[in-house]
Formats: C-alpha cells, structure tokens, sequence
C-alpha cells in the first residue's frame, strides 16, 4: 500500500489538534509541525513531530521534504502588529509554498480566513466564496495576501491550492455569541473538509467557504460542495444555549461578516 504523507503546520493550535485525531486514515501519516512542539508521536501512531517555524526557510524545507500535501495552518491566528503579522502570516505562508514547490509538493491548502472579507455585508447572502478582498484587520489582510499568494503559486507552477475562507472553527459555537451560530465550523465538518480537498481531482486553484451547513450562515457552500464536501453539522442545535440570558447583539456587529473585527483596534489582539 502507497502512504500519503500530509504535512500540517501550525499543528499545536486548536485546529491542528482537533485535526490530529480526526484526519488518522490507514496508509497516511501526519507530519506535525510547529514553533510549540506537538506531544510526541503514541505508540503506533502513524504521525512524524517537527519542531520549527512556517518563517524558517530551512524548517520548512525539511519538512516538505517526501510530502503528498500541504494544509496551512501556521501563523497568528488573531490580529497582532503590522510587524508580526508580515512576518508570520505573510512571508511565513511565501516560505511554506516556496518550500512545499521546492519539494514538489503538488496540493496545498491554506487556511485563510472570513476576515479576509470582513467588510462584505450580510446583506449579500448567500456570499460567493470568491468575492473580492474586503480586509477588516492587519490579520484579514494576510489572509488575502495567503490567497493571493496560492493563485500566484498556481498560476505560475501549476500547484493545485485551495484557500478555505474559514468561519470559525471552535468545539461548539456557545463562545462566539449568536455570530457563531453563522460562521460555525465544526471540527468534524472541517476534518470532512480538508478530506474532500485532498482527495478533489485536479481542482487547480479554488477559493472555497469553511463552515458548517448552519440554518443561519450567510455564506455559500457550492463551490465547497463542488469539491465533495458535505456538512453534517448546523451551529443552530446550540441556538438556545447561545441566546440564553444574553442580550440581543448589536446589529452593527452582525451587518459585517467580520463582526467586532471591524471595529476593533488594529494591530492589538481582537475579540473571535
């Protein structure tokens, strides 16, 4: 049997974690990578632990190296300084494509973000997943920069590369408010996710929605779907948990799909 080898950046962090589990298949093994170490590897685990960072041209050289795929997860996952930001998400996420292409790495996915479209309103539901940047932070802004750079590295070396606009990725929606009962992506739906992505034919460089199949979402999952993608899971089952007790949310934070991103400061940690 042929092993796939997957390389996971960023693998510490809440998504990488919940992935670990999740994305286990016979004939695969998981390269775990990121600045904190991962835990070790449990016996007959089929995972390979890196130490290093998505910045260290050298760290990610050896960790493409007899790679199958890529999902990018590294870098600041909330706004930080124009500074950190430049340099982790963007020139981090250019050292992972040119590593990932160096090593000949055909598929990559990147995890970018909605706040990569944050001043996109409501009131354009159902949002295609291929609207043009409309960057609420310094942090949406490397995520259009992160898409930017996978169509550039398609068009130029023939890499297939999704960008997944993700929503947000949480073990239940209860701590984003009632904003989280329409960006929701639940970890099983987001490992489904990157399991369709994977196993897409060819998809050359795609643009997609991440999240569930929420009663409230005002995205579009069509082109998600176009590459098999299919939500079991709807952030509205918690509905009633989520409002209770709590206070109607100002409007003004629900008419941007990047919420209280859009009014937070820029370049200091934002609310989810």
């Amino acid at each position: 049997m042929t092993t796939q080898r997957v390389l996971i950046t960023g693998a510490a962090g809440m998504v990488g974690t919940m992935m670990r589990t999740r994305m286990r298949r016979d004939g695969r093994v998981l390269r775990l990578l990121d600045l904190t170490p991962p835990p070790p590897a449990e016996p007959g685990e089929p995972v390979e632990v890196i130490t290093g960072s998505v910045t260290d041209a050298a760290a990610m050289a050896e960790a493409c190296d007899g790679v199958d795929a890529l999902i990018h997860l590294g870098g600041h996952s909330r706004e930080h300084t124009w500074e950190d930001t430049l340099k982790v998400n963007i020139d981090g996420t250019h050292t992972a494509l040119e590593a990932a292409r160096m090593a000949g790495v055909t598929r990559v996915i990147l995890a970018s973000s909605n706040h990569a479209v944050g001043f996109r309103t409501t009131d354009e539901a159902p949002l295609p997943a291929d609207s043009s940047p409309r960057p609420d932070t310094y942090y949406g802004v490397s995520k259009a920069a992160m898409e930017a750079l996978g169509s550039l590295y398609h068009s130029r070396f023939g890499m297939d590369v999704i960008a997944i606009r993700i929503g947000s990725c949480f073990d239940t929606p209860l701590r984003l408010g009632v904003r989280g009962l329409v960006t929701w992506l639940s970890p099983d739906d987001c490992a489904r996710l990157f399991e369709a992505c994977l196993a897409a034919p060819s998809p050359g460089y795609r643009l997609i929605w991440g999240v569930s199949d929420n009663t409230r979402r005002t995205f579009s999952l069509a082109e998600a779907e176009e590459l098999g993608y299919r939500s079991e899971d709807n952030a509205e089952r918690f509905a009633e948990e989520v409002t209770a007790g709590r206070p109607a949310p100002d409007p003004a934070e629900l008419h941007y799909v990047g919420g209280g991103f859009c009014t937070a400061p820029l370049g200091k940690h934002n609310p989810v």
